[in-house]
């Protein structure tokens, strides 16, 4: 049986585990313990996790601005996929962005994901091609993630 509840610090290691497991792109600063405990204060009703006999099993990292919702750190553990927990981590968390007032959402996914880019289009987000991501580290960041190369 999947339960579905709020995230919260205790749930960082296995969601930090699923999360390296699945090959989100993380960093040692905004990805620590610390980091998510910080995200998780300012948005504490947002974020979820799926368990499966005590084990996170799924993860949804969501937040917003105020204006804007953000969908960051979304992952179901391999073995468990095609059982509908995406889609059900997705609908809880835009279902409390709305709760919150927020009208719009956002999220940000590597284009080799193909499997995650059919996801979310199946979910209804859009690609948006009429725009440019940008970024700027304010501190040095170690990125997590083994498929990373600098372009």
């Amino acid at each position: 049986m999947i339960d579905y509840r709020l995230m919260n610090i205790d749930d960082y290691q296995q969601a930090y585990d699923l999360w390296i497991l699945c090959g989100n792109g993380l960093n040692d600063k905004d990805d620590s313990r610390e980091g998510i405990e910080k995200y998780l204060k300012r948005n504490p009703s947002t974020s979820f996790v799926a368990t499966c006999d005590g084990r996170v099993v799924g993860v949804i990292l969501c937040g917003h601005d105020g204006r804007r919702g953000i969908i960051q750190h979304a992952c179901v553990s391999p073995d468990m996929r095609r059982l509908g927990i995406g889609n059900e981590l997705v609908a809880l968390a835009l279902e409390a962005l709305k709760n919150e007032g927020i009208n719009k959402v956002l999220l940000v996914a590597f284009k080799k994901n193909e499997g995650g880019n059919a996801f979310w289009e199946a979910q209804g987000f859009t690609l948006r091609e009429d725009l440019n991501y940008r970024n700027k580290a304010l501190t040095e960041l170690v990125r997590i993630d083994p498929d990373y190369t600098k372009e």
